[in-house]
């Protein structure tokens, strides 16, 4: 099996159109940036894993986003497809399909830019588990899921029409991805990044990262200090 796609899907981190469960407290720049803080981890840790290839699966206007250079080198970096579909479901079974369209014959592991602490070493163990089962679903701590790896990438398709942003989203995806016959396993739960909590949570799980700077640069939240 070759190396992986790792596909990135990702919005443009434009102030006032991304991050918006985090204002207030933070105003429209402050989430904007550590949107691009996340995406720029994303980035990174999928085009370290060895072997494979970064897709970013990009909305919006990079032109306009917050850290513009840095987003706009790093997307020069990798492979950019544009995002396609009506709802966010559609949009990933697009995502798989052209990126087995632009890479064909390679698996792909999926994730967003909410959860800026995965490393290449996650997104690499996750891909090789593609050589045992059809497909991996990573869980996420708010019912939802934070990465999709698939054998086939056809097999995107099955969760084309899987509700999202719901709290039970993780199992319908699990279960629809098994009433289609694939075998799956599961990845370790990660904590996506939605409110002002959960950026300090997953900033202390990755002092390192781009994000978990962001975020020292903000004000202390309320209850926080």
């Amino acid at each position: 099996m070759t190396g992986p796609a790792l596909l990135v899907l990702a919005k443009a981190p434009v102030p006032g159109l991304v991050k918006t469960r985090l204002c207030p407290p933070l105003t429209p720049e402050q989430a904007a940036d550590l949107a691009a803080a996340a995406l720029l981890d994303s980035l990174a840790a999928a085009s370290a894993v060895p072997g494979g290839t970064a897709v970013a699966v990009l909305t919006g206007d990079p032109a306009r986003a917050a850290r513009g250079p840095a987003v706009g080198a790093a997307l020069a970096a990798v492979a950019v497809v544009a995002q396609r579909g009506e709802g966010l479901g559609a949009r990933i079974a697009a995502a798989h399909a052209d990126a087995a369209a632009l890479l064909p014959g390679r698996p792909t592991l999926q994730i967003g830019m909410d959860t800026p602490q995965v490393t290449a070493g996650l997104l690499a163990d996750a891909a090789a588990r593609l050589a045992d089962v059809d497909a991996v679903l990573g869980p996420a701590t708010d019912g939802g899921w934070w990465a999709l790896g698939l054998r086939d990438p056809a097999g995107a398709a099955f969760v084309a029409e899987v509700p999202t942003s719901r709290d039970d989203t993780g199992a319908r995806t699990l279960a629809a991805l098994r009433a289609g016959g694939l075998r799956v396993a599961l990845l370790p739960e990660l904590s996506d990044v939605d409110t002002v909590d959960d950026a300090l949570t997953v900033a202390a799980l990755a002092p390192g990262t781009r994000f978990a700077a962001a975020v020292r640069r903000l004000p202390v939240p309320a209850g926080r200090a």
